[in-house]
């Protein structure tokens, strides 16, 4: 136990609290292209939060829409996650930025795009020792050009 005035052995690092951050923030969102890759709009579900909203070429989305166009079976065949970056944005919230490089079910040519996804950390209900939960609330996609894979925005 820590006392108010003594130092904290546990205390993580800002380079290791951001790493873990990212490390969080990816496993959370691989499992949301997981869940595309498999057709478990279940799964897809437990990720998102009731209230999600997604931005994309064609418009806005909400969850049901989302977890629905699993409805049909996987979206997506294969895909890798590049260029990933976390940013804390407050104690509960946090932004992943990264490029995704996919291909459809019945389509060659693959797909690339910036993703920008928003995750609110929550707390397991009931649980002796709550771990985080994270939601995704938001995400917004921006086509990218699938012949450049290293083509990324500056960072600022």
């Amino acid at each position: 136990m820590t006392r108010i005035g003594q130092p904290d052995d546990t205390a993580q690092t800002p380079e290791t609290a951001e790493t873990d951050l990212l490390r969080q923030l990816t496993a959370c969102e691989t499992s949301v292209w997981e869940a595309l890759v498999e057709g478990d709009a279940d799964a897809d579900a437990a990720a998102l939060c009731d209230s999600f909203l997604g931005v994309y070429a064609d418009g806005f989305a909400g969850k049901s829409d989302h977890c629905g166009q699993l409805g049909s079976g996987p979206t997506v065949t294969s895909y890798r996650l590049s260029l990933l970056r976390a940013r804390a944005l407050g104690c509960d919230h946090a932004l992943l930025s990264y490029r995704a490089d996919f291909t459809r079910p019945g389509q060659r040519a693959p797909e690339a795009m910036f993703v920008s996804s928003i995750w609110q950390r929550q707390t397991r209900q009931g649980a002796r020792h709550p771990a985080p939960l994270w939601r995704n609330i938001f995400s917004q996609d921006t086509p990218a050009d699938p012949a450049d894979p290293e083509a990324a925005p500056p960072v600022g």
